[in-house]
């Protein structure tokens, strides 16, 4: 039984870019390139895949990656993470996505040690550098608390609020002040992640939509951790054109 294990859940079908994990990039599957660079990046964690579909399985497999099957109509990925850690059994569990192919070793340390400490769930935060992405609410914000750095809410609505200014800020406001970036990667307790599926949906999840306020609002910390490298999150179509012309 691994105290840690980097476990990353794959699902076959999106509503935005329809099997976009299996979308070529140069010719390999999106998820390969994820794969490979999670490898590389952490060698010392043991990593799985959870996946849902043998299309996903297969190619994976083939490059000598460890696969789970995990049941399609998991509701979200935590879900399906959960499912994995009872054949996996690890303490602490690293969610990657699947489609960041850009993670890098410093940001899953980070996570490590974060969740080797006592709260149940750590994520991590990086500071927004322009009003466009701060106004935007396909960025999530994040908000905690100095001392310790537990977060205290997420949103996709620009905070903190400018009352001084009416709201209207521009780059230079953003880069002065703590506006921080909500990045999708997780770490847990393997208990909390077994109990979560079973946590009452919160108010506020329901509204924003942000499944990790369901943690906050029923009673369990989450540790923020800050980072200032980029990542890439492949979403759409052009996303994936952004991280080829990276590879160039």
């Amino acid at each position: 039984m691994p105290s840690a294990a980097i476990i990353i859940p794959c699902r076959l079908e999106s509503t935005r870019f329809p099997r976009k994990l299996l979308h070529p990039v140069r010719g390999k599957p999106l998820l390969l390139w994820v794969a490979e660079r999670v490898a590389a990046q952490a060698p010392g964690l043991p990593l799985y895949f959870a996946v849902d579909h043998d299309l996903l399985a297969a190619p994976l497999r083939a490059a000598g990656f460890q696969t789970i099957m995990t049941d399609p109509r998991h509701a979200s990925g935590t879900d399906r993470l959960a499912e994995a850690n009872r054949t996996v059994r690890a303490a602490q569990v690293i969610n990657v996505q699947a489609d960041e192919p850009l993670v890098t070793g410093a940001q899953i340390r980070l996570l490590a040690a974060l969740i080797a400490g006592p709260e149940p769930m750590a994520t991590l935060a990086t500071p927004f550098r322009t009003a466009a992405d701060f106004l935007n609410p396909n960025q999530v914000k994040v908000v905690f608390a100095p001392a310790g750095g537990r977060a205290l809410y997420f949103t996709r609505s620009p905070i903190p609020f400018a009352r001084d200014r009416a709201g209207r800020v521009d780059d230079a406001w953003v880069c002065a002040h703590p506006c921080f970036k909500h990045l999708g990667l997780y770490a847990y307790h393997a208990d909390l992640l077994e109990r979560f599926s079973a946590l009452p949906p919160g108010r506020y999840e329901q509204i924003e939509k942000l499944e990790q306020l369901r943690v906050l609002e029923n009673g369990h910390s989450i540790a923020v951790g800050l980072t200032d490298e980029a990542t890439i999150g492949v979403d759409t179509l052009e996303d994936a054109a952004k991280f080829e012309a990276w590879l160039s």
